[in-house]
């Protein structure tokens, strides 16, 4: 979306090809003109060409599917990242962490919003089931009751989305298939602006009607990424995003008796302690473990591909030095 309105854009050659830097949904982008030499394959009246990427206040990244030691950006310059989850569905509290990490982990607020409140009654879960979860879960993050079939907490989460100002905030929408997010995107805009699908009586799991990620603008106020619905997300860089997801352990941690304490087996550990005494649950524990090895496991692997490229680049110059020097060793014995 340009000063002119909307137009097609290609990425130009010099924007990083890199899947974490490239222009994703979301961004600011500087544009440009195509060059003559390579004209573009639609309207030329519309064709325009991303120059470069500026800078983001904030990003929601994950780990590129197919184990690549590279990262994902998702959404970019977002204020808030709604989780949502179907109240039909019994909650997932492991899923709701790692949804909240990268939420965390992305500069932006996240907001819990929990659809088909209109179904709940015949569904798995009950609400109050979820306050608990979300309680236990996510404490201090707020959690929004939503119904987009009666209108059931829509005007509240219209107010998040606007916010103060008159531009409104930007949101992203995140969470598995089949927790109705373009339904709820329907609603927000007040038409059949995305597809929606049905949910599959056996296994209460959705279909991916939602294929790319789209920024939509608002009646009310403020943009909406709508994303692909998510069953396995893979965490990069999360580490400030796991201590705020786990914020009570975080606090925990500061009275341990060692500063690297890794709350396995030290003596004098505050965290172990409150598990013993029953104010933290281990499952709480176990899942703070796992996704911080997880953490540790990608940064490694990351780091790992990043010295590997900075070797094969140092091999590259010094063996195009020596190529150099051969030529012109040459060219004196010539003369």
């Amino acid at each position: 979306m340009s000063e002119h309105g909307p137009c097609e854009a290609e990425i130009g050659r010099d924007v990083a090809a890199d899947p974490l830097l490239s222009a994703c949904t979301g961004d600011w982008v500087a544009l440009g003109a195509p060059s003559p030499r390579r004209p573009a394959t639609h309207d030329p009246a519309s064709a325009a060409v991303i120059l470069e990427v500026l800078p983001r206040h904030s990003v929601l990244v994950r780990a590129t599917a197919g184990g690549r030691s590279t990262g994902q950006a998702l959404a970019a310059n977002i204020d808030l990242v709604l989780v949502v989850a179907a109240l039909t569905e019994p909650p997932r509290m492991a899923r709701l962490e790692r949804l909240l990490a990268l939420a965390w982990e992305s500069g932006a607020r996240p907001l819990i919003v929990l659809t088909k409140a209109d179904l709940a009654v015949t569904g798995t879960a009950t609400h109050s089931e979820w306050l608990s979860a979300a309680a236990a879960v996510a404490p201090g993050v707020d959690v929004l009751t939503v119904s987009a079939a009666d209108g059931l907490g829509m005007d509240e989460l219209r107010g998040e989305l606007a916010g103060p100002s008159p531009a409104g905030r930007s949101a992203v929408l995140v969470g598995p298939s089949g927790v109705g997010k373009s339904t709820l995107v329907n609603a927000l805009v007040g038409t059949d602006l995305l597809a929606v699908g049905p949910v599959r009586a056996s296994d209460r799991k959705g279909r991916h009607t939602t294929v790319r990620r789209e920024l939509i603008a608002l009646p009310a106020g403020g943009v909406l990424i709508d994303t692909p619905g998510i069953r396995g997300v893979g965490l990069w860089g999360a580490g400030d995003g796991i201590d705020s997801t786990f914020a009570e352990i975080t606090e925990l941690a500061s009275g341990c008796r060692f500063t690297d304490c890794e709350h396995s087996s030290e003596p004098g550990c505050a965290v172990l302690a409150a598990v013993e005494d029953g104010s933290l649950p281990s499952r709480r524990l176990a899942s703070y473990r796992k996704l911080q090895r997880e953490s540790t496991w990608i940064q490694a692997r990351h780091d790992a591909r990043l010295a590997a490229e900075e070797r094969a680049r140092w091999k590259s110059t010094h063996k195009e030095m020596r190529r150099l020097y051969a030529d012109r060793e040459r060219q004196g014995r010539h003369r």
